[in-house]
């Protein structure tokens, strides 16, 4: 079975509340077996259009990181994200 993938490219403008959705967040990680694989950390933009803050979080299938995506723990924590940012997230299946 492929495994799952979420890839989110984010703008922080609020650290302190960014914080308290990271932190929040993990809850839904942990019921979907999700593993960050990147988070923030250095980065150079190559081409087009980038973010300073990339994250890729692996789950152990396409269903897992899309139930981590629309699950009511993680929409807890997008509630604590508001004003802090903005995020691009997409659900990817692996290969």
């Amino acid at each position: 079975m492929a495994k799952g993938y979420v890839i989110a490219h984010a703008t922080v403008t609020d650290p302190e509340k960014w914080a308290k959705y990271v932190a929040k967040s993990k809850i839904a990680l942990d019921k979907f077996g999700g593993v960050p694989i990147v988070r923030g950390g250095r980065c150079r933009l190559m081409e087009g259009n980038g973010t300073q803050r990339n994250v890729v979080l692996e789950f152990p299938s396409y269903e897992a990181a899309e139930g981590y995506a629309t699950s009511p723990e993680y929409a807890a924590a997008k509630a604590e994200r508001e004003g802090a940012g903005t995020i691009d997230i997409v659900v990817v299946e692996g290969v």
